[in-house]
Order: structure tokens, then sequence, then C-alpha cells
């Protein structure tokens, strides 16, 4: 399996008023723990909230061409003139259904949740969507 560059572009809060174009990178390793993989990523929505985070996903294969991934990360967020998610410590949960091609690249929607987990007093947590490209880094 190779390590992928992750490129997506989407809707930030689509269940709020905050609502903002938001972009990602993440870097997906090729490296197993069990069924578990580590990635790394960074969002940012053009009102200047940003959030970094780390965590693990996992590969679902359906045949040859579709896959699903859920992952989990926690992560820092600073809201910038977007949302107010109630604190810095922010957990990002995904689920990501793509279309996998011949050369092993990835294209498919992403629907997320990001909350603190009520580890603040305010936890109004929120929701993205968003299309993701994933670019295979070298091939085993």
């Amino acid at each position: 399996y190779p390590k992928f560059l992750a490129l997506s572009a989407g809707y930030f809060d689509i269940n709020d008023n905050h609502d903002a174009f938001e972009g990602r990178i993440e870097y997906r390793h090729d490296k197993k723990f069990w069924i578990f993989k580590p990635y790394l990523g960074a969002m940012a929505t053009w009102d200047e909230a940003v959030h970094g985070y780390a965590g693990v996903l996992a590969d679902i294969y359906f045949g040859r061409r579709w896959v699903l991934t859920p992952s989990f990360a926690p992560g820092l967020y600073r809201e910038g003139d977007g949302k107010d998610l109630g604190g810095a410590i922010q957990f990002r949960s995904q689920l990501e259904f793509s279309y996998r091609f011949d050369n092993r690249a990835r294209l498919g929607i992403s629907v997320n949740h990001i909350s603190n987990a009520s580890i603040y007093d305010s936890n109004p947590g929120t929701e993205s969507v968003a299309i993701t490209y994933a670019i295979p880094l070298g091939h085993k």
C-alpha cells in the first residue's frame, strides 16, 4: 500500500451559520499497526480557522475500486474569524468514500465532525463535507 498526499476542498460548518470554504492537506502513512495507519493533516478555512491534527485511519476495500476510510485524530484548533468550538483541543472523526484508479490514486467524498468531546464548558461542534484527491507517493 502506498503513502498518500491527500488534498481536499469543501464546505465547513454545514449545519450552522459559520459556513466557509475549507481546504485540507493530509499525509497518510503506509505503515500498518494492526488495521490502522497513522496520518497527519491541516485544515484551514477562508475565515482563518485552522486545525492541525494527527491520528489513525483504516482502509476498508469493497472490491478493487471502492474504499471506505474512517479516521480519528485529536488536534489543535484556532478559530480566527471563524466558528468558536469552545477551546483549542478538538477531535476530528471522518468517513471518506473513494473510487480507486489503476494508479492507486483516489477520488472521494468525505464527511467529518469536529468537537472537543465536552472537555470545555462549550462544545458546539461542527461538520464539513469535502471532495478529496489522494495522490499515491511511491509504489510497492
